[in-house]
């Protein structure tokens, strides 16, 4: 049967011979694809460019000759702003509006395009102000704890700095930044239980299915890397929990779910009649999702709201991923946080991982003995 593997996939993998040093049929093996595929991705990579390649290389290097010259005009004339107070970068980038785009001032001199686009409206107030500075510590406290804490944690750890807040008001401004504890699949306690508009819970949290591809669940979770957030969106069979699709995309929009449901029908052409649950975001609440669903016959299902024990399987696939392997690491960009993420579902948590409860062996494993039964 030819296979048309996703061009994700294709990249990834041969990353993990070209740069992570490992040989081919090993790779291939691991994978459970042909050395000879792998081989022609490997010599393709290799090739030299050809002229529409170099082309686009000249057109790239043309726009990024444009953006570097201008950052650096840019620069120079605002040296003097670049250690000022916000509202003085602001009164810069105004009087310059006819000259640069206002996104790679606001990118140049580090501040918030949309926090400009207030200012122009309405000069923020000194309460606004130190809600700002509240609001960096805040997330500084967040980020370093590894989104683990929430406005009670928060609270205390300023106060001991020598802020003086409320938890009230912290609370108040991580809600406005949309900062949550990140706890994981073991909370026990929610605040509301509102039914999904868009799609009724179907699964009712019967996480237990007799047959491959009867239901899929879907999340999405953040990785923390020095070049910015790496949103991770998944697809896990209930069946095996074994992790069917994925994608990883520096923005979090509908597309990164539907790209993670493509890999899932790519794995799985023949499924039929899926049950889909995922949470309420919005990227799975959005029309172009949800016309992906019903033009692939998959029947969608929905949490209720603040109910993260209706999604626990996805929960605890992040769970596990995090503790085992994300937060023993420090990402220095996307792209080697995008290799390791695919080392760890691909070459480890899929073929490897001793799963507890399919009795303590991997998904693939689970899988092929099921196939070799029926």
């Amino acid at each position: 049967m030819n296979k048309k593997y996703p061009d994700e996939f294709k990249q990834e993998a041969v990353r993990q011979v070209l740069e992570k040093g490992f040989s081919v049929p090993s790779v291939a093996k691991r994978l459970g694809i042909s050395d000879k595929s792998l081989y022609y991705w490997v010599s393709k990579a290799k090739k030299p460019p050809q002229q529409s390649a170099e082309n686009e290389e000249i057109r790239k290097l043309k726009a990024d000759l444009k953006r570097v010259t201008e950052e650096r005009n840019i620069l120079k004339e605002g040296r003097r702003v670049l250690c000022k107070r916000v509202k003085e970068k602001y009164t810069f980038i105004k009087s310059r509006l006819q000259i640069y785009r206002v996104s790679t001032m606001c990118r140049v001199l580090n501040v918030h395009r949309s926090g400009f686009y207030a200012w122009l409206k309405e000069p923020q107030s000194k309460a606004e102000k130190d809600n700002i500075r509240l609001l960096e510590q805040i997330k500084a406290s967040y980020v370093q704890s590894g989104g683990v804490y929430g406005s009670p944690r928060i609270t205390h750890e300023l106060r001991r700095s020598g802020e003086a807040c409320g938890e009230n008001r912290v609370a108040k401004l991580m809600k406005q930044a949309k900062l949550r504890a990140n706890i994981g699949y073991k909370r026990r306690y929610f605040k509301s239980a509102i039914p999904s508009v868009i799609a009724d819970n179907h699964l009712q949290q019967q996480f237990v299915v007799c047959e491959p591809d009867e239901a899929w669940v879907s999340d999405i979770t953040y990785i923390k890397t020095y070049e910015g957030w790496l949103y991770l969106a998944v697809v896990v069979d209930l069946f095996s929990r074994k992790v069917i699709g994925w994608s990883m995309q520096s923005t979090m929009t509908s597309d990164i779910v539907i790209k993670a449901m493509i890999m899932a029908i790519w794995r799985r052409p023949k499924a039929t009649g899926v049950v889909v649950h995922t949470d309420q975001g919005s990227q799975y609440a959005s029309g172009d999702y949800r016309d992906f669903l019903t033009a692939h016959n998959m029947q969608p299902s929905m949490s209720r709201r603040g109910h993260c024990l209706d999604n626990a399987v996805a929960e605890s696939f992040f769970h596990s991923l995090k503790t085992e392997r994300v937060k023993r690491k420090v990402y220095a960009t996307r792209s080697d946080a995008r290799a390791d993420l695919f080392d760890y579902i691909e070459m480890f948590y899929n073929p490897t991982r001793l799963h507890s409860h399919l009795g303590y062996v991997s998904p693939d494993e689970y899988e092929n003995t099921y196939s070799k039964a029926s």
